[in-house]
C-alpha cells in the first residue's frame, strides 16, 4: 500500500512539475525582457507575451516594458497579449484580466505596480492585503503610458547609481 502511494505522489509530482514547465514555456522562447535585460523566469509574475498578427512574438518583463513594445511596433497588430496571473504565473488573456493598479508590493519596472488576475476573487484578495485599486486592461494600459516618463527617469537614475558604485 505505501509503495502504490509514493507511486502516486512521484506521478502527481511530475505531473505539477511539467504543467509548471508548460505554464513557462514562453520563457524558453524569450527569456530576458529585450528591452531591460530582466529575467523573465524570475519575473514570472508580471510578465507579458504579445504575439504579433505577423507570427512574431515578444516577452517583456512587464507591462511597462510591453508598453514600449507595443509602443516601438506601431505598424504591427497585436494578436493577443497575455499576461501571468500574479498569483499562479501562468498566461492569462490581458484584456480579460482583472488588473489591480498600485498598492503596498513594488511595482516592476514602474513606481505604481500594475498587476494582473484570473479571477476578482484574487484580485479582491491582493487589494485587501496590499492595498490598490481595480481596473480593466485599457486603464492598466493608460497608466503604463502615463508613468512612463517618471518610471524611465528614475530607471536611469538608479542605473546611473549603481555604474558609479562599481568599480
Amino acid at each position: 500500500m505505501k509503495r502504490i502511494a509514493l507511486i502516486l505522489l512521484c506521478i502527481c509530482s511530475l505531473s505539477a512539475v511539467s504543467s509548471f514547465a508548460a505554464d513557462l514555456a514562453d520563457v524558453g522562447k524569450h527569456p530576458s525582457c529585450k528591452y531591460c535585460g530582466m529575467d523573465r523566469g524570475k519575473f514570472a509574475h508580471s510578465r507579458v507575451l504579445i504575439e504579433y498578427d505577423d507570427g512574431t512574438s515578444s516577452g517583456a518583463c512587464s507591462l511597462h516594458c510591453a508598453a514600449i513594445d507595443l509602443a516601438n511596433n506601431i505598424d504591427r497588430t497585436p494578436g493577443r497579449i497575455a499576461v501571468a496571473d500574479y498569483y499562479g504565473k501562468e498566461l492569462i488573456d490581458a484584456e480579460k484580466a482583472l488588473w489591480v493598479l498600485g498598492g503596498g508590493q513594488p511595482g516592476v519596472m514602474t513606481a505604481q505596480a500594475k498587476w494582473a488576475f484570473r479571477d476578482k476573487p484574487a484580485a479582491d484578495r491582493f487589494i485587501r492585503e496590499n492595498g490598490g485599486a481595480a481596473a480593466g486592461f485599457d486603464q492598466a494600459m493608460r497608466a503604463a503610458y502615463n508613468d512612463m516618463y517618471s518610471d524611465t527617469k528614475q530607471i536611469r537614475e538608479r542605473r546611473k547609481m549603481k555604474r558609479s558604485k562599481t568599480p
